[in-house]
């Protein structure tokens, strides 16, 4: 059998281990398979009777796939997964055991919540929880378990999870431009939000992962001299893949495939080791299910081949790092895609009023999608190396620009057609797809039929940013409904509603070069925020009109609001502590250790070379240098040490996530500094762990 021969026919095996709807049609009896389609996808709610037939169906195929257990799947604020197994046993009378499995445990689960994060919605002893199903994101196997995706409450109702959130702001979205639509005469009644998340990833060498302290603890490399060759000959983007990463992708694909995950795009990406996996478009809630199992799956697939996944948004200095690229649009229950700009005068302007709405969304609540992609690890990465920059703003291109100035001056334009039109309501020119180059400097794109946000670091959730994304666009298409219905001069008010809103709001449209300095000081002018840390945005979600907008729609409550807050920041303080001590440890037990080994080496050669009568000064002025960084190291690390652990006197969790950056992380700085030096002048085969030479250039 030669290379090329097919081994499996994809189709034959796509979706095996998922309860999708060829399953339930082949499975469920007719009535409950319609109903669980409608829950899916109109979001009607089951009848428990309905219930009880779809739980054991989900178990006898579970069972003859050879599952024993099943598990509530859900997604709490540590931004991970979680689960618990449950097996499907029952005892009978006579000592044996028996296969169960009811509507009331599909629907309903207990899992203990005294140990996730609650942001102080919740007391140490507080321990119950409860999870939901979710009937609109299937089932699966894996591990020999099903796995049942489900929402994640408190005993007293308050939202611990990052499924809940996105579910509601979906909703609140399809109601809202259910609202606009038809104001144009759609007969939609339905609005789904789309997501394709493009996902970057680093592979190392596990043989060399394991010598690393820093990344088995952090998940990124907290000393490292810049390798003799990086990025900078642009080679390793779209370029041949090794053989060996080859093999990784294409078991990863199976796996993917297997669970029904549309793993479509897979390439090198900018730095050397990194790469990069994109699926196609789904619902918001199932993107997001899949996303996070799709970063369990590449873990686990990456160690069978001798290979560790990085996830971290940097764990090279100097190199790109990894992002994650929420492609997002919107799109009817009759199968229109709402961000295409359609064929028609009326398909034009219902897709410019949904532009405008989204322009006016995220001038709004720029503050709100700063700090959905914010934290610890993406701090490294926004506004530098191919990342765009931490201040939000939109890119449009040339020619819907045009359209949008003439929108806005009512003055007329040119298509490529040669006839002029007026740009009002009746007579606008046909938008080309693909009508610009992208701009891979700014954090909020428009694409051609849907908006690229770019700014997502590559471990974290989708959720948070299409909870965000959803709900501001839901805002915004609320308030165009409030003005337009009923009007009576429909044309001339929506003409005026959205040149209104246009000059209000098109300072965040930028179609410039987001990298260049002087983007930050024409930001500045125009009033747009720069939060450039986690610390600097996060204080923000329970701003006023923050509060206001999401308790508005029933997202969040003030209180769910300021437990994210109180969350996110002691996680950001956490992992710069974990940090710090890694790299104290790391410091005190390998690398000075080895800088005065070395010291005492050349000092040994020095009085070898002087008692033979030779010229010992290049040994001496490099054993000074050594010393010297031996000296500045020994200091930063017990300068680090001590701020380590005052960090304990400080009162506040904002107050502490600045102290661990203003204070604790300018420290660490400062002590790489001295390392990153030292490994230069060390001989490699004396270097305690691999260098970035290694890591990134043997995979």
């Amino acid at each position: 059998m030669n290379e090329y021969t097919r081994v499996e026919n994809v189709p034959d095996y796509f979706g095996c281990n998922v309860f999708n709807e060829d399953t339930m049609r082949e499975t469920l009896p007719k009535n409950a398979y319609k109903a669980l389609v409608n829950t899916q996808k109109m979001g009607t709610a089951l009848e428990s009777s309905v219930a009880d037939v779809i739980a054991a169906s989900m178990k006898d195929w579970a069972v003859q796939r050879g599952v024993t257990h099943f598990t509530h799947w859900f997604h709490p604020l540590t931004g991970f997964s979680a689960e618990k197994h449950d097996s499907f046993i029952s005892p009978t009378t006579d000592g044996k055991v028996i296969m169960e499995f009811s509507g009331k445990e599909l629907i309903k689960g207990e899992p203990d919540a005294s140990s996730f994060p609650s942001g102080g919605l919740r007391a140490t002893f507080e321990a119950r929880g409860y999870t939901a199903w979710d009937p609109t994101s299937p089932a699966f196997i894996k591990d020999n378990t099903l796995y049942i995706p489900t929402a994640f409450c408190s005993y007293t109702g308050e939202i611990l999870d990052k499924k809940t959130p996105l579910l509601r702001s979906m909703e609140v979205l399809s109601e809202q431009a259910v609202r606009v639509l038809k104001l144009f005469g759609s007969t939609a009644t339905r609005v789904t939000t789309t997501v394709g998340p493009e996902q970057e990833y680093f592979l190392v060498d596990k043989k060399l992962y394991d010598q690393r302290k820093d990344l088995i603890f952090t998940g990124r490399t907290l000393f490292g001299a810049k390798a003799p060759r990086g990025q900078e000959l642009d080679d390793h983007y779209y370029g041949n893949i090794k053989d060996r990463i080859h093999d990784y992708m294409t078991d990863l694909d199976k796996e993917l495939w297997k669970l029904g995950i549309l793993a479509k795009t897979e390439h090198n990406e900018v730095a050397p080791a990194q790469h990069e996996l994109a699926p196609i478009f789904t619902t918001s809630n199932v993107a997001a299910d899949q996303n996070a199992l799709m970063m369990e799956i590449m873990k686990k697939v990456a160690l069978k081949h001798g290979l560790v996944c990085l996830l971290h948004e940097k764990p090279f200095a100097g190199v790109n790092g990894s992002g994650k690229h929420n492609n997002w649009s919107m799109s009817t229950n009759e199968g229109e895609n709402l961000l295409d700009p359609g064929d028609s005068p009326r398909e034009n302007i219902q897709f410019l009023t949904i532009l405008v709405a989204i322009v006016k969304a995220v001038d709004e609540y720029a503050d709100l999608l700063r700090l959905s992609v914010a934290s610890a690890g993406n701090d490294h990465r926004l506004g530098a190396n191919e990342a765009p920059p931490a201040i939000i703003s939109i890119f449009m291109g040339d020619e819907l620009q045009t359209i949008l100035d003439a929108l806005e001056s009512g003055k007329m334009i040119k298509p490529n057609e040669g006839q002029e039109f007026v740009i009002d309501v009746e007579a606008l020119p046909n938008f080309p797809k693909d009508n610009t180059d992208r701009n891979r400097t700014s954090p909020f794109a428009f694409t051609g039929n849907k908006f690229e946000f770019r700014s997502l670091g590559s471990a974290d959730t989708i959720s948070c940013t299409n909870t965000i994304l959803n709900t501001i666009v839901a805002n915004s298409l609320r308030e165009f409904a409030d003005k337009l219905e009923g009007s009576k001069h429909f044309k001339k008010d929506l003409n005026a509603l959205l040149v209104e809103t246009l000059k209000a709001h098109k300072r965040v449209i930028f179609n410039g070069n987001g990298y260049d300095a002087a983007w930050v000081e024409e930001a500045a002018r125009r009033g747009l925020p720069n939060y450039i840390s986690t610390v600097d945005a996060m204080p923000h979600y329970t701003d006023e009109k923050n509060v206001k907008l999401f308790e508005s729609f029933n997202v969040y409550s003030k209180k769910e609001l300021e437990s994210r807050t109180e969350a996110l920041l002691d996680n950001y303080s956490k992992v710069i502590n974990i940090e710090a001590r890694t790299m104290l440890d790391i410091a005190k037990k390998q690398i000075l250790p080895t800088g005065i080994r070395y010291a005492g080496e050349l000092a040994r050669s020095i009085n070898e070379k002087k008692a033979a009568g030779l010229d010992a000064s290049l040994e001496g002025r490099l054993a000074t240098k050594v010393t010297e960084l031996n000296i500045s190291l020994s200091d930063a690390i017990d300068k680090l040490d001590n701020e380590v652990i005052n960090a304990a006197d400080v009162n506040g969790t904002v107050e502490t996530a600045r102290y661990f950056r203003d204070v604790v992380f300018s420290s660490m700085q400062c002590m790489r500094s001295f390392a990153d030096e030292l490994e230069m002048k060390v001989p490699e085969d004396m270097w305690p762990f691999p260098t970035y030479g290694d890591l990134m250039f043997r995979v």
